[in-house]
């Protein structure tokens, strides 16, 4: 499938070079912004991001790459958002309201935007004015090291619109992409979130030396948080088990590519919050995400024991140890 429509890719990190092949497969005209001169003049050289997934041969036939932010916003009809959580706000706060307008936004950010404690949609819709129905989801459960593989994976997209989640999923779908559509943007999103959270509390109870049999029962206990929270936040007539939800949790809390539970395992361990950050070079969400939840959960009063462990963890600085042994007696 060839689409006349440009579109933009806003990020330099491995899920957003994962986005740059995918989209290389069907579309002619690919915008990509990277922020660092270096990087951008890296890739135009060599076709390969030099700092992450750099064995993606970038096809520069199909992809041009700026350092102009506001360039590529106002060439593109549809932005694809693929900067850490943390970052957005600060990154876009260059970009005139009026740049956004009539265009697509699609988030491919599994976190919250820290500044206003807000998923990536609802920031959008009230920072630039951008109408929900224009705002798109895209959720896992899809690791960026196995899409540089080829490997199969799945995706789902999510709109309130859904000729735009369509024109999304055509674009994307692949050999070895294959994509589905929903409407709940809402869940969808914050599922994506807690699962960072949750991988986190996997790899802590990893690190901590806890075995496969208490890890099932974690994750079990994890999809039941999650979906207490959601049908609270946003009660639609959603299924727990579908891919976008349980098998992106899934994914998370066990795949070696997961980035939380990595950070999570070095906590375990015995790493500072700092010293895992700083030998990571990488951005675990679940980080950032898990302090965002426990103040926005506490206009819900939802139950929320592995969120509350992890943020204890983190924020307050209880031992792993300690706090893992008081959520053992708090889950079934």
């Amino acid at each position: 499938m060839n689409t006349n429509k440009k579109i933009a890719v806003l990020g330099g990190g491995s899920w957003a070079t994962a986005i740059i092949k995918m989209l290389s497969n069907n579309c002619d005209e690919i915008l990509w912004w990277i922020r660092k001169k270096d990087t951008a003049e890296f890739i135009q050289k060599y076709r390969h991001n030099p700092n992450y997934l750099s064995a993606v041969e970038i096809d520069l036939n199909k992809v041009s790459i700026h350092t102009s932010l506001s360039y590529v916003v106002s060439e593109a009809s549809i932005i694809i958002l693929a900067i850490p959580a943390a970052f957005l706000h600060q990154t876009l706060a260059e970009i005139p309201v009026s740049l956004f307008q009539q265009k697509i936004l699609v988030s491919a950010i599994k976190g919250i935007v820290p500044e206003q404690n807000k998923i990536v949609g609802d920031y959008l819709h009230q920072q630039f004015q951008i109408p929900i129905h224009q705002i798109v989801v895209i959720s896992g459960p899809c690791h960026a090291e196995e899409v540089a593989l080829e490997k199969l994976s799945y995706l789902t997209i999510s709109c309130q619109q859904n000729n735009h989640a369509l024109t999304l999923s055509q674009m994307l779908t692949c050999r070895y992409i294959k994509c589905s559509t929903s409407n709940d943007i809402y869940g969808t999103e914050y599922a994506a979130v807690l699962k960072n959270i949750f991988a986190v509390a996997s790899g802590i109870c990893h690190g901590l030396g806890y075995g496969d049999n208490f890890q099932a029962v974690l994750v079990s206990n994890a999809l039941q948080e999650m979906e207490r929270f959601v049908n609270a936040v946003h009660p639609v007539n959603r299924d727990i088990k579908f891919s976008a939800y349980l098998g992106d949790l899934l994914v998370t809390a066990y795949s070696q590519f997961s980035r939380n539970r990595v950070f999570g395992t070095m906590l375990g361990k015995g790493y500072s919050v700092k010293s895992a950050q700083f030998e990571m070079n990488m951005i675990a969400e679940g980080y950032y995400a898990v302090r965002c939840l426990y103040e926005i959960n506490k206009g819900y009063n939802v139950e929320m024991p592995i969120t509350k462990a992890v943020y204890n963890i983190i924020y307050e600085r209880i031992s792993p140890a300690i706090e893992i042994k008081l959520l053992t007696d708090k889950l079934s």
